[in-house]
């Protein structure tokens, strides 16, 4: 039997054995990865001359699920991909699947999924930021910023009563009506939260060791991060200027009613994605006010369509019809008229998206999810080579890679 070669070994494989070169596995079990991530680095010293990453410890078939259930009961899952922006997730999905029944959601739903979106946008900023932070010293940020996710969850917890698996769209509605508080209570948190995230943008900033552990650390260049296909903050941070929500508005958020610009950085390094972020969520904030004041307060939340539509638990209760109706939907699904169709947003780390084949019946064919993840993970050993092994650590946290939506 062959052996496995050893991907970092040299072409003299006696050069091994010299004193300044070492191995290092950082991952699958370690906490600067944060989830099931590995690389594996050839050291010189303390400086990386080459590493592999290598991924699929945390895959679930994701993907081949979504073939085996009906599309009502693939929603769930759609929350353990990026599970610090599951909000974003169900939007996306839920897109798919009304692109393929060719529905159109009201009015009131669009806008509301647009302000979870957004919201999942600050939240997942805010752990991206604050976990890079305290992987490189700067504890105190971390704090700040876990208190203002917290109450950011205690938002979403008023829409669908979940915190970080939200579970909260539905095809072609949502699954609970926001309550008449909701719209204040938002309000009363951007207003906190702005003076907040300004004294945590002090904190950092021009901190200058935070200046020294990222300024020209991870360093991809515009041509690297396009053919890497880089989306999101990375990108943006190479100087790419793209942004979905700008470029390739659609009809089912509304991104088109409110005004907001897209930051760009020009270095490319782990400090411009942190800039980017940082303006990036203040950008949220100023669409998050503009939403908030231009939703509608009443009107349905579901598209009248009796494919999709689950019966009110009213009418369950008290009709036959309905009652069976209930039970055909849970249990069978619904019947989809065979076509395909890719939806994407920008979600917070770049483009997401979802691909389904449907040849009729109950569930996908096939699926396929576009998780950005999984293309800046594979940018990570170009980014890191000649750097310092300390430097890895700040180089992961900056392009945020989460790997329930790596592996999926």
């Amino acid at each position: 039997m062959n052996q496995i070669q050893n991907p970092l070994t040299f072409k003299d494989s006696d050069e091994i054995y010299e004193d300044s070169h070492i191995f290092v596995n950082i991952g699958p079990s370690h906490p600067a990865t944060h989830g099931t991530l590995r690389v594996m680095c050839r050291l010189n010293g303390e400086t990386i001359e080459r590493s592999v990453s290598e991924i699929g410890y945390l895959h679930r078939a994701m993907e081949k699920i979504g073939e085996q259930l009906t599309y009502h009961k693939f929603i769930p899952y759609t929350d353990r991909l990026n599970y610090c922006s599951a909000l974003n997730n169900n939007v996306t999905y839920t897109m798919a699947v009304e692109n393929l029944l060719g529905i159109e959601v009201p009015e009131r739903t669009k806008y509301i999924r647009t302000i979870c979106c957004e919201i999942a946008r600050i939240i997942d900023h805010i752990i991206c930021i604050g976990i890079n932070a305290v992987d490189l010293g700067a504890f105190t940020f971390f704090l700040y910023g876990f208190h203002q996710r917290e109450e950011a969850y205690t938002l979403i917890e008023m829409l669908c009563g979940s915190r970080l698996t939200t579970n909260y769209t539905r095809i072609g509605g949502l699954s609970f009506d926001p309550p008449a508080e909701f719209l204040p209570a938002l309000r009363k948190w951007l207003d906190g939260f702005e003076p907040a995230f300004n004294e945590m943008d002090r904190l950092l900033t021009n901190n200058k060791i935070w200046l020294q552990r990222t300024k020209g650390v991870g360093v991809f260049t515009r041509e690297q991060a396009m053919s890497y296909s880089f989306t999101g903050p990375a990108a943006r941070a190479s100087n790419i200027n793209i942004d979905l929500r700008r470029d390739e508005p659609n009809s089912a958020l509304k991104y088109d009613v409110v005004d907001f610009d897209v930051p760009i950085g020009t270095n490319g390094d782990v400090y411009d994605r942190y800039l980017i972020r940082v303006a990036e969520i203040r950008e949220s904030v100023k669409i998050l006010r503009q939403l908030a004041d231009k939703c509608p307060t009443s009107g349905p939340i579901w598209v009248e369509d009796k494919r999709v539509r689950i019966p009110a638990k009213e009418r369950v209760h008290n009709s036959m019809e309905a009652l069976i109706h209930h039970f055909k939907f849970f249990m069978e699904g619904f019947d989809m008229p065979p076509g395909e169709a890719y939806s994407r947003t920008e979600g917070p780390n770049g483009e997401l998206g979802f691909y389904i084949i449907s040849r009729g019946g109950p569930k996908a064919w096939r699926m396929r999810i576009r998780s950005p993840s999984f293309y800046m993970f594979q940018g990570l050993d170009e980014m890191v080579q000649g750097q310092m092994i300390g430097d890895l650590v700040s180089a992961v946290g900056s392009i945020n890679i989460i790997a329930g939506e790596l592996d999926r």
